[in-house]
């Protein structure tokens, strides 16, 4: 599964911020006006852009007020983009970034996607389907609360966790996912439950293995 850990984003973040400092030292007047060089600039905005989207997102304020801020070749708007790696690596420093958690997560939802594919490889099918389902619930939960999805419900007075098909209709409902999605989310879930129960002759080793290969791409996609 492709993420990046924790220790790599710092680095990463660190990485940008010496490249803003080279783009920077480019800076040159021409024509009453201050310039950088602009392929310094673009490989720049690039490699932040795509770090921010696969660490944060496209809707994440870090993106949208980078990809909106620092979008032309002029000293100020380069620092800007350094402003705001420098916040983000501050926040991931001072523990106080708001996604560390499900980055964490993510590192969890590895592991256990690895324990998962070498049960598999071994023959262990029902132990493999029953985990990797467990990650797919969990992601799905923090998919609601990333989009301010409630996932409890209040029964008697107490907030019970909803189900993950309860989940996974409404988070395709607020179009967080498409219906292609839901269906083949359904289709794990179910797989999940009947190696939760016990009905092992219902499905094959190999369905287990096109699971494990759906929910590691759907996870990537929507992390």
């Amino acid at each position: 599964m492709c993420k990046m850990k924790l220790e790599q984003i710092g680095e990463r973040v660190k990485e940008l911020i010496a490249l803003a400092d080279r783009t920077l030292a480019t800076k040159h007047r021409l024509h009453d006006s201050d310039y950088v060089s602009s392929e310094t600039f673009s490989e720049f905005r690039a490699a932040s852009l795509s770090f921010l989207q696969s660490v944060f997102g496209v809707e994440h304020p870090f993106y949208k007020e980078f990809n909106h801020d620092v979008r032309d070749i002029n000293p100020y708007m380069t620092e800007q983009g350094r402003g705001i790696l420098k916040a983000i690596k501050g926040q991931i420093d001072g523990g106080w970034l708001f996604t560390v958690k499900s980055l964490v997560s993510s590192e969890i939802f590895t592991d256990f996607l690895e324990m998962a594919e070498y049960l598999l490889e071994e023959g262990y099918k029902d132990p493999s389907a029953v985990m990797i389902g467990s990650v797919l619930e969990e992601h799905l939960r923090q998919l609601c609360a990333r989009h301010k999805i409630s996932a409890t419900v209040d029964k008697g007075g107490k907030q019970s966790p909803k189900k993950a098909d309860t989940l996974n209709a409404e988070l395709c409902a607020q179009d967080v996912y498409n219906k292609l999605d839901q269906k083949s989310i359904t289709s794990w879930l179910d797989l999940r439950n009947k190696a939760a129960h016990g009905k092992y002759e219902e499905y094959t080793k190999e369905q287990v293995g096109l699971m494990y290969q759906g929910v590691v791409n759907f996870i990537v996609r929507t992390t």
